[in-house]
């Protein structure tokens, strides 16, 4: 088995999706040697991943988090960099930090702040105390209280985490145009997930044209490198669970928003913040997400590498400020195909602007010409993968939601 040296400081990524294939890159790239764990994967398959690790145990944290160690002392990964992608990893490392830390350098945030983009009760909860506009939100608990609940249709459903892999978490939510259909989409709601993490919240009218991020690397609440940019397609269409069409573009009104919030909890590390313009009024805070995200590939083409700034800045070395160019264009091309086809057929896109589209592209999620095995690759790995839902961390109590002091 090949060992990594003592005085050769790598990263080990968690995880084998796209986000991680954007990290391995990005560090692989700078001659920093990248171990994979997980199954069979785009990112295993990259030539900037020097060795793959797959068999993550199904069970409890700490059977996971031993796993962890137990691979560092075996390897003798002392002092390497682990990252992860999505929340319930991300989640995992920040519970059990300091203890990885004895091993690794993590690269994630502290569970005390992870929490606040974790659940999406205490994000809420954080911007209504901030003054910051997000969708109009209930928390029912049970379905009496939502025959006679004050509220416009349609709304949404959806979870306010996503521990467990069901249809409902796996949705990004869940429509409700009358009452009747809230009251039979909630009560089948309630047979997947704990009642408590049940969120009803307004829909906010329009497509990519209202839907952006900003993103950046923080350091104590400072921002050392941002992009602002316009999820323009998703799939699925009407609620994605992952961006295709994405440019970088400026928003100083999105930018103030988010730096006022991650400022608040004097935040360190990386994180996205996802925001819709309501036609009516304005920026409305959806999401706070403390980790890698989908698209996190295309800053690095805009100027902004952030995989490789967040290494400097865990191995302490010195960061210059950094802003993303805009108008540099990112698309994951096999849902990009279907998320655009769904529109064409609706009405709000045609042909010869798509195309337009792909041809101004300059950052693809998969696709490099230095590294083509994952692009290859990736259709036969979906069709011959199954249903997979990331980590499974095991059965845990539902986190208490404890508003801020």
């Amino acid at each position: 088995m090949e060992r990594a040296g003592k005085a050769s400081v790598g990263a080990l990524v968690l995880g084998g999706d796209v986000a991680a294939l954007g990290i391995v890159r990005s560090l692989g790239r700078h001659n920093i040697p990248v171990w994979v764990v997980d199954r069979q994967s785009i990112a295993g398959l990259s030539r900037y991943c020097s060795h793959r690790i797959s068999g993550w145990p199904d069970a409890e944290e700490a059977q996971q988090i031993e796993f962890l160690l137990q691979i560092g002392r075996q390897h003798r990964l002392d002092g390497w960099v682990l990252f992860t992608t999505g929340d319930e990893r991300s989640a995992l490392l920040a519970r059990h930090r300091d203890l990885l830390n004895s091993q690794y350098r993590v690269a994630v945030s502290d569970w005390e702040t992870m929490r606040w983009g974790y659940d999406k009760r205490l994000t809420y909860q954080l911007a209504n105390n901030l003054g910051l506009s997000y969708p109009s939100t209930h928390y029912p608990t049970e379905s009496e209280r939502l025959r006679t609940l004050d509220c416009e249709f349609p709304v949404i459903l959806k979870p306010a985490f996503k521990r467990d892999f069901n249809k409902f978490t796996k949705a990004k939510a869940w429509l409700a145009r009358d009452r009747d259909e809230l009251l039979r989409r909630y009560d089948e709601a309630v047979k997947l997930v704990d009642p408590s993490i049940i969120m009803v919240q307004e829909l906010i009218s329009g497509g990519g044209e209202n839907q952006f991020s900003y993103a950046g690397l923080f350091e104590g609440g400072r921002p050392l490198a941002s992009v602002v940019a316009q999820r323009i397609r998703q799939y699925p269409v009407d609620f994605g669970r992952t961006s295709t069409f994405v440019e970088t573009v400026q928003s100083t009104e999105m930018e103030e928003a988010a730096k006022l919030f991650l400022g608040h909890l004097r935040y360190s590390g990386i994180a996205e913040i996802e925001f819709k313009r309501d036609p009516r009024n304005g920026y409305k805070l959806l999401d706070f997400n403390p980790r890698f995200w989908w698209w996190h590939s295309l800053a690095g083409r805009a100027g902004v590498d952030f995989p490789y700034l967040l290494w400097r800045r865990i191995l302490n070395e010195p960061i210059e400020q950094h802003r993303a160019h805009t108008g540099v264009k990112w698309v994951h091309l096999i849902y990009d195909l279907p998320a655009a086809a769904f529109e064409i057929r609706r009405g709000h896109l045609t042909v010869g602007r798509y195309l337009r589209s792909l041809i101004q592209t300059s950052a693809f999620a998969v696709l490099a010409k230095d590294d083509l095995l994952p692009a290859l690759l990736e259709i036969p790995l979906k069709l011959l993968s199954r249903s997979r839902a990331g980590f499974h961390t095991g059965q845990r109590s539902i986190p208490k939601f404890t508003p801020p002091a």
